[in-house]
């Protein structure tokens, strides 16, 4: 069994809000870099590319909200087989608060949400 994670040490926000003095580990969670934020505005701890949706998955998907449950299942399955970056964010979500960064305007159905539940064993 996994150490219990605080269920507000795990936050989402998009990239495209500032950074703020209480998001603790800034991580960027999509394979590609979001369009007109810097290096610097973006100030990420990481950019964990490994651990967001396969390119195909992403394509597929297209943020169509009719796939949207097809997508989670999907994607759920592609973390269960990524362990190493998972055990990576969920040690960074037991040190303090984690937030993960998307670049997605849904903000209520994008990689990040699936992610933070899968994170908290939702």
């Amino acid at each position: 069994m996994t150490e219990h994670i605080p269920a507000g040490n795990v936050r989402l926000k998009r990239i495209y809000e500032p950074a703020a003095e209480d998001d603790g580990a800034r991580v960027l969670v999509d394979r590609l870099w979001p369009r007109g934020v810097s290096k610097e505005r973006a100030a990420l701890s990481t950019w964990c590319k490994d651990v967001a949706p396969s390119a195909e998955l992403r394509q597929w998907f297209g943020h169509e909200p009719s796939r949207w449950h097809e997508f989670a299942e999907r994607y759920r399955a592609e973390l269960k087989r990524n362990a190493e970056p998972v055990a990576a964010l969920r040690a960074m979500a037991r040190q303090g608060p984690l937030t993960l960064l998307f670049g997605a305007r849904d903000e209520t159905r994008n990689e990040a949400v699936v992610l933070r539940d899968y994170l908290l064993g939702r």
